[in-house]
């Protein structure tokens, strides 16, 4: 294992994996083709399988721009990232899905530059792209429908989506990194909520580019227990972010009548005294203030049309499969109506 330089540099680039030998191996690759930038790569495996492990070694080894952590077990999303993040000291975090990879080689640099220009900047989400067809990722997009049309654009955003994003590590650092106990699901917008407390923004950039090869291989799937991550963790974040059991009754009520609809009502029955016991484990809640609801309101809300309208759109919308995209929700966990309380 190679660690990260001991002076400065501009990125640590993060893949997480499990398994899915070829794509993380193409993954890597990727990364380590940037240019115009200086950046240390940290490949964190979560216990691939030893055939895979042993590829995805060999895709680093003899590198002095890159490490492999085999952890043997698996973290999830959030502490994966958490733990990968702790490895550099980069002034940007770059985080890259294992079966992603960089539009082209100077993505990375675009990435950094896109921080380095606006001082305010915590975060920057890209746009993803179908590997295969170069369309947008429909499953992977986290923002509201409305802005699907401005997906080549620019424009500030409350969270970003997983599969390709840079973070400022001194925003990182004051945020306090993911939330742990997510594992799974909504864990970029628990963490853009608390960094836009802390006054940093958040911004998409459709011209910082990630190809995404929506396979279904080795995803959690609605009908194992994604829904329940949904559902669970929204409530959660809810509840620590200041928001009543019984204010939050109507979005849990939306949850159940989609997961009746869907054949998931035992997730969705699970999820609620799961979140409740998080929020309990979670201390005291923290409201978010009037800053950031106008922030939400304005970037979001704003955008997501009328009651009726998200009613018909996030509680009747389809539930988007891994490699099935559609443009009622996003897979990963980052709409059904984000700044709503």
């Amino acid at each position: 294992m190679t660690a990260a330089p001991a002076g400065a540099y501009d990125a640590d680039v993060i893949i997480l994996a499990l398994d899915r030998a070829e794509e993380t191996e193409q993954a890597i690759a990727s990364a380590l083709a940037q240019t115009g930038c200086s950046f240390h790569l940290h490949v964190l495996d979560q216990g691939s399988r030893p055939e895979a492990l042993h590829r995805i070694a060999a895709a680093v080894r003899d590198r002095d721009d890159a490490s492999l952590i085999a952890l043997g077990h698996n973290l999830g999303v959030a502490g994966g990232r958490n733990r990968a993040s702790a490895l550099g000291h980069g002034r940007v975090i770059v985080a890259l899905d294992n079966d992603a990879e960089f539009a082209d080689p100077a993505t990375l640099a675009r990435a950094v530059a896109a921080l380095d220009e606006d001082p305010a900047l915590g975060a920057v989400g890209f746009r993803i792209l179908v590997h295969a067809s170069g369309a947008d990722d429909l499953s992977s997009w986290g923002y509201p429908a409305a802005l699907l049309t401005r997906a080549a654009e620019i424009f500030d955003a409350v969270t970003f989506v997983g599969a390709g994003h840079a973070i400022r590590r001194t925003a990182w650092d004051a945020a306090g990194g993911y939330d742990d106990a997510l594992f799974f699901c909504w864990e970029e917008f628990d963490f853009c909520l608390r960094a836009i407390a802390l006054g940093w923004h958040i911004r998409y950039r459709g011209d910082i580019v990630v190809r995404h090869k929506v396979s279904p291989d080795a995803r959690v799937s609605w009908s194992a227990t994604r829904w329940f991550y949904f559902v669970r963790n929204r409530l959660y974040i809810g509840r620590k972010t200041g928001a009543g059991w019984a204010s939050l009754a109507p979005r849990y009520a939306g949850y159940l009548l989609k997961g009746l609809r869907h054949g998931l009502l035992g997730q969705t029955m699970r999820a609620l005294p799961a979140a409740m016991r998080l929020a309990a484990a979670a201390g005291p809640p923290r409201p978010l203030s009037p800053v950031v609801r106008a922030y939400l309101r304005r970037n979001d809300l704003a955008h997501r049309g009328s009651p009726l309208a998200r009613l018909r759109n996030e509680v009747f919308g389809r539930l988007s499969q891994p490699g099935r995209p559609n443009r009622s929700r996003s897979s990963n966990g980052n709409t059904a109506g984000l700044s709503s309380r």
